[in-house]
């Protein structure tokens, strides 16, 4: 299996962009950040609760908001300015989510969504939107359950979607009871967050063991969502879960910069039928790349027995013309698409020193 860890190397945390000039990092921050509510009190109020329609882009983004302020004080002795909490890859994902495409209705059934109907709404209908309120709304209600937002715990309710309204928990009792095991892994992040001898890194895999869990459960009942979309951007879906597994196996670090970069290689729509990477004629050459490594990756993890845990993905530093035969011959990879990825070695770099 020494074809494996190339591909997984590009792909899992080894994948570093060059943000080049200089930049703040509101230039980077997803859209509507600053329109979107900040505090509890920005969101309404009913029989002394916050009410919160996570169905809307901007009242989503404001859960991830207030969660980042809260949680600020303790990434303070890691990096100033909130730049190493890495619970920034959950909002930059929701935008890129947002920015792309990916939260509008693609049954197109309802105009949710779209330009030309109501551009905030949230589809229920989206695969997109449905991961990700598994992966805002537990983070977000278990952050209450522990005591890390201020408010107590029966104090914020979410309003259901307008379908399929058993599939989602709504409040901390009823996620507690859906998603137990999800929940408690969250609750166990935070817990370890507020102790003063937690590291980075031991941080960090707290929070993967958290996410992966958030995204198992949704997946197994979200599946079926993924029929209203291209074959091309159903496998991408389908890739994009098998890359979160080694992305976790390698501690990526999902802060600010590290996220904000490896998402320019993320697809920047969604993807239709004919598209077929590495020659998708809108996309940059990184997007191609690492378009086409996400596919290969997921087909080399169904072909063989290894795991993200068995085979370290991030050994081996870039990729040689005899390692990219070897995949061209085992993972169902052109010549040409092989060809093409030795002219893009760059895309295999080790990930930028980051404070422990």
């Amino acid at each position: 299996m020494a074809f494996l860890p190339p591909w997984a190397c590009a792909l899992v945390g080894c994948i570093s962009v060059s943000l080049a000039g200089a930049f703040s990092l509101s230039d980077l921050y997803p859209p509507l950040w600053n329109e979107s509510p900040g505090q509890f009190s920005d969101y309404r109020v009913e029989n002394g609760k916050y009410v919160i329609d996570p169905w809307v882009y901007s009242k989503r983004m404001g859960m991830y908001k207030i969660l980042m302020n809260k949680t600020a004080s303790y990434f303070e002795k890691f990096a100033p300015d909130n730049e190493q909490n890495f619970l920034w890859g959950l909002p930059l994902q929701h935008g890129w989510q947002y920015t792309t495409g990916r939260l509008v209705d693609p049954s197109r059934r309802t105009d949710c969504g779209y330009e030309y109907g109501d551009r905030l709404c949230i589809s229920v209908d989206s695969w997109w939107a449905d991961i990700n309120y598994f992966l805002c709304a537990l983070p977000f209600l278990a952050a209450v359950d522990s005591g890390i937002m201020g408010i107590s715990s029966d104090q914020v309710l979410l309003l259901p979607p307008p379908k399929d309204q058993t599939k989602f928990c709504l409040n901390i009792s009823s996620c507690q009871s859906s998603f137990p095991k999800t929940m408690k892994k969250w609750n166990a992040l935070y817990k370890r967050l507020q102790s003063p001898s937690s590291s980075f890194d031991d941080l960090l895999k707290y929070l993967w063991d958290a996410h992966l869990s958030s995204l198992k459960d949704a997946y197994k009942i979200f599946e079926d969502r993924l029929e209203y979309y291209s074959k091309p951007e159903a496998d991408f879906g389908r890739d994009w879960c098998v890359a979160l597994d080694y992305l976790a196996a390698a501690s990526f670090p999902t802060t600010f910069i590290q996220v904000s970069g490896f998402q320019k290689g993320l697809p920047p729509r969604v993807l239709v039928d004919g598209d077929k990477a590495p020659f998708i004629s809108d996309f940059t050459d990184f997007q191609n790349t690492v378009l086409l490594v996400l596919n290969l990756l997921h087909q080399v993890d169904n072909a063989t027995d290894c795991t993200p845990q068995s085979c370290n993905p991030c050994n081996s530093p870039a990729m040689s013309a005899t390692e990219t035969s070897a995949i061209y011959r085992t993972g169902n990879l052109t010549k040409s698409e092989a060809k093409g990825l030795e002219r893009h070695p760059t895309v295999v770099q080790p990930i930028a020193g980051r404070t422990q």
